[in-house]
This record gives structure tokens, sequence and C-alpha cells, in this order.
């Protein structure tokens, strides 16, 4: 998938330096430990996990731009999808890298038979929010004070996956 000069990948053992370093420099990433991201890219994905978990990257000219983690939790015949995380640079922000990395995990999730998807995002985050609104996922409730440093509510979104 390319678009605008830059493309999505899955991301690889060789992405986690950059992967680290712009976790680290977005407050808003997980701040995963590198063992956290380096597990997700050593699974095979495979459709008989329990979880299933995935890493996209975004690039141009091998400059990482942004990523996005995803999962799919199988229970039974259900399977369940969540975006876990973007982030994307400061520099790269706005021109459609965010969308393209979430299009790329929700695409991910749904092959792997998700047939809802769902995410926490700050809400205060009003361009996050938006984006996410765009792609079809809907405010389903809120976490009060989920978020630290600030202190701030969590949005619980989600989006249907299935007959789409």
């Amino acid at each position: 998938m390319s678009s605008a000069g830059y493309r999505i990948r899955a991301g690889n053992a060789g992405d986690l330096v950059g992967v680290m370093r712009l976790d680290r420099a977005t407050p808003e990433a997980p701040h995963w430990s590198e063992g956290e991201y380096a597990a997700i890219v050593s699974s095979d994905g495979s459709a008989e996990a329990v979880v299933m978990r995935c890493l996209f990257v975004a690039e141009v000219k091998r400059n990482l731009l942004g990523f996005a983690v995803g999962k799919v939790v199988v229970s039974g015949a259900v399977r369940l999808a969540e975006l876990e995380s973007v982030a994307v640079s400061a520099s790269a922000r706005r021109v459609g890298v965010g969308r393209a990395l979430c299009e790329a995990v929700i695409s991910w999730c749904r092959d792997r038979g998700a047939t809802e998807m769902e995410l926490e995002v700050r809400a205060g985050g009003v361009g996050s929010v938006a984006l996410y609104q765009r792609l079809g996922f809907a405010v389903v409730g809120q976490r009060g004070g989920y978020y630290r440093d600030p202190t701030e509510d969590a949005l619980l979104m989600q989006l249907r996956l299935a007959g789409d």
C-alpha cells in the first residue's frame, strides 16, 4: 500500500529501534517495553492463536513516520479486535499517515475474522477522535480518569467489521 510518498507495511524486528524512538517521543503512545514490541513482530499471526497481534509501520525512504498495533482475541467462535496504539511523528501528522495505518490494522483484523473492533482514546484528543469517527468508529462509553500525565477520561469507541 503506498500513498503520498510513504508506504505502509508489516513491521519487523528491524523496525524496533525506530518504533521505540517514536513511542518515547509521542506522549500519547503506550510506552511499552521493547520486549513487548518484539513479541508482536515475532508472533506469526496464526489463526489458531487465542490472541493475534500485528504491527504496521509507515515509512518514507526507510524513515519511520508512524506505527500502529492491533490485536484479535479469539473466544470460542467470537473474534474481537482492538486498535491498541497509533503513533505518528509530529512532522507527518495530518497528511493521511494515521488513517492509512488504521486502515491497515482494520483490514488485518477483518482478514482474521474479527467482527467488531474497539479502542480507547483520550477524550481531549480531538484530532484522534475525529479520525476514528471518519473511519466509522462510534463512541459507546467513557472511562473516568483512565489516562495519567495528565489525568483524563478515555472514550470507548467501536467499529463494526462484519457485513461492511
